[in-house]
């Protein structure tokens, strides 16, 4: 996908309470019509660097514009353009879903219909009349998308979205993510879940400690720092272990009574044993690849897991 000019331009920006560095010299360009994701363990600097781009906070030191404007210089031009979603975001608990937009849509001197309409699009029509308190997690979520989008948006932050939601939910909200990028909006979200990351993002920030590891696509961070991959299979051919370890680009081939494990790098390492098993005629009655992912990136770049 080829992406336009940069939209966002965030330059070595620091941001520290008292002795506590959450943010230190970060920077990275967002191009316009992309979904880019800051990533990174929970207390890694990720939602403070959003917030210092939203306006909502003011780095110490560094740069930043959005759209060629200074989010808080420009603050109210800004807000204009762009659509927030937080990751505490609350509403009170009677307000009604469609009083929630209407009353979003006026903030920005949009008509109801307009509310009504994403509404619509976000599947929550049915729900319009429900109290705020009565919504699913995943329903919250997406009124708190459809909040962010009431003003027609060229750039739409989302700060942990589907954080606490079931794996239906958050495939759902994916959905409505990519729907956004389709409209022709910029996307930046952050996201502990690696999963998320790899399925929604055109390019990837790694942020551990307030500071930024690498920055890429997620599958060209896994090429670069995650090269292997691993083939096990279950055979009972005697002659194995012999062609196995003839594999291009192959290691050590390791071997558990019937269980072989091959591991190799490339991205054709998989295709040349399955050519080895094929050209050599050997039956198996087992075969699974293991592929790298951004979680395993993450244990090599940081040490331990995101999860840790």
């Amino acid at each position: 996908m080829t992406f336009k000019h940069p939209v966002i331009r965030v330059s070595a920006i620091r941001k520290a309470y008292g002795k506590t560095v959450a943010v230190d010299e970060v920077s990275f360009d967002v191009n316009e019509g992309e979904i880019f994701g800051l990533i990174g363990p929970n207390g890694a600097g990720k939602s403070t660097t959003m917030e210092c781009v939203e306006g909502i906070r003011t780095p110490d030191r560094g740069s930043i514009t959005v759209l060629g404007l200074d989010p808080r210089r420009d603050v109210y031009e800004l807000q204009e353009r762009i659509g927030v979603q937080l990751q505490q975001a609350q509403l009170q608990k009677r307000i009604k879903v469609w009083e929630a937009m209407h009353l979003w849509a006026s903030l920005y001197r949009k008509k109801p219909e307009a509310g009504e309409q994403l509404l619509q699009q976000l599947g929550l029509a049915e729900k319009r009349d429900a109290w705020f308190m009565n919504l699913s997690g995943g329903q919250k979520q997406r009124l708190f998308i459809a909040l962010a989008l009431v003003n027609d948006p060229e750039v739409v932050f989302l700060d942990e979205l589907t954080t606490g939601l079931d794996l239906q939910a958050r495939r759902a909200i994916w959905e409505l993510v990519r729907g956004i990028r389709d409209r022709g909006k910029t996307v930046v979200l952050t996201t502990h879940l690696m999963e998320e990351a790899e399925r929604l993002c055109d390019r990837v920030a790694v942020i551990e400690h307030g500071r930024i590891i690498d920055i890429d696509a997620p599958q060209r961070l896994v090429d670069r720092h995650c090269p292997e991959r691993s083939v096990t299979l279950a055979t009972r051919d005697a002659h194995a272990a012999e062609c196995l370890g003839r594999v291009p680009h192959a290691g050590a081939v390791e071997r558990h009574e019937q269980r072989f494990t091959i591991r190799g790098t490339g991205d054709g390492f998989v295709t040349d044993v399955i050519q080895c098993l094929s050209e050599n005629r050997i039956t198996v009655t087992e075969f699974r690849t293991e592929l790298p992912n951004l979680e395993d990136v993450f244990l090599k770049l940081t040490g331990h897991s995101i999860r840790d």
